[in-house]
């Protein structure tokens, strides 16, 4: 394994499953993520947390799939509160079991970020192919507010919901949400498959914006709100998880250890967790090494003096959408695959949203409805 020296990894997450009672057509897992078994145990996890501690990681999320189908969570939040994390809990709040929010609350939970689709339960069911993910939403929430539990609503936006912003801001703030992320979508596994039916207009995009900044010019609204647009409106990537591996340290359920969710969709061999430990893997391994630095780069990134602000953009997507990992992000406009965002946003606006293409291909259906003709 060759070393470069840098940083600790601050945030982990650990992935402890992924199944998912939702079937979300912008979910940006790779396409046959649900084929990853839960090979980690309790154990395993425990000690993945006790060696990310001593390295100096601060922050932990529990995400899945649907973390809250592992019967094992209260325990591993006890045990990194234990430790000295901060916790995080990434979830659809749905498969809850019952009681568990309060649990997870005494072993020191911290946080709950938890996805809502639309304010509207036709486009939460349409969206999930779930037609009780609404309620089961709706019992979350309520439960995590009764716990006194910071609340983050994460909000995906697209073409079926970007025109009712303004209800979902109204919605959150509603429910007693602390935080609230409009979250566009980043456009990878089946997100990418669907995106000439979810990509937004940058006309639209910008009138959400306006309506955010509205919200936020309102020194009485408590709420905080945050507006990410997708990658495909910028002209310069974004630095690809703040750098590769030098912030975020991802774990699989199977044990595989991963600069980022997304990681294991490229041609790399990533170590396993049983069979290295975090310290070797992160300083050592030849995959989180692979993309520091710069000596990996070709023109236009080599000698552009803007990558160190963004490393050449992200490489899980320089690879879904090029075949080529080390290729320039194609999301910048130096890049000479710039013509693959431009064509894709061209066809999206002329792309009806019918036919969303969920994890089972069995289950497309149409976007209609009452009032979603404009959604």
């Amino acid at each position: 394994m060759n070393e470069i020296k840098t940083k600790p990894p601050l945030w982990i997450l650990l992935e402890l499953t992924h199944k998912c009672p939702l079937e979300c057509p912008y979910c940006y897992n790779q396409l046959d993520f649900a084929k990853i078994d839960d090979k980690m145990q309790k154990e395993d996890w425990f000690r993945v947390m006790e060696q990310a501690r001593e390295m100096g990681a601060v922050q932990i999320g529990f995400s899945g799939g649907e973390p809250l189908l592992n019967k094992d969570l209260p325990e591993l939040v006890k045990k990194a509160n234990d430790l000295g994390f901060y916790t995080n809990l990434i979830t659809s709040g749905v498969s809850a079991p019952i009681g568990i929010v309060q649990k997870l609350k005494e072993a020191g939970l911290k946080t709950v970020q938890i996805g809502i689709q639309s304010h509207d339960k036709d486009i939460i069911t349409l969206l999930t192919n779930n037609k009780t993910a609404y309620e089961q939403k709706q019992n979350f929430i309520k439960e995590v507010k009764k716990e006194g539990i910071q609340l983050i609503i994460n909000s995906t936006i697209h073409k079926l919901n970007i025109d009712h912003v303004d209800k979902i801001i109204e919605y959150a703030n509603d429910v007693g949400a602390n935080y609230l992320e409009l979250a566009n979508v980043q456009y990878y596994g089946w997100a990418l498959e669907n995106i000439d039916k979810l990509l937004p207009s940058k006309e639209q995009i910008e009138k959400a914006r306006k309506i955010t900044h509205t919200y936020r010019e309102n020194k009485n609204n408590k709420m905080k709100v945050y507006f990410v647009v997708p990658d495909y409106y910028e002209v310069r990537p974004k630095a690809c998880m703040n750098g590769w591996g030098t912030t975020f340290l991802t774990i699989n359920p199977e044990g595989d250890a991963l600069p980022c969710n997304m990681a294991n969709t490229l041609p790399l061999k990533f170590p396993n967790v049983k069979d290295y430990s975090l310290e070797e893997i992160w300083n050592r391994s030849n995959s989180f090494n692979y993309f520091r630095g710069d000596s990996w780069m070709s023109e236009p990134c080599r000698t552009c003096n803007e990558k160190e602000k963004d490393f050449g953009g992200c490489r899980c997507q320089a690879f879904a959408l090029t075949n080529d990992m080390n290729a320039t992000d194609p999301v910048c406009e130096k890049s000479q695959h710039h013509n693959i965002i431009t064509d894709t946003i061209n066809r999206a606006l002329e792309t009806s949203n019918d036919g969303l293409i969920y994890r089972n291909r069995n289950n497309s259906i149409n976007f209609i409805g009452k009032n979603h003709a404009n959604c």
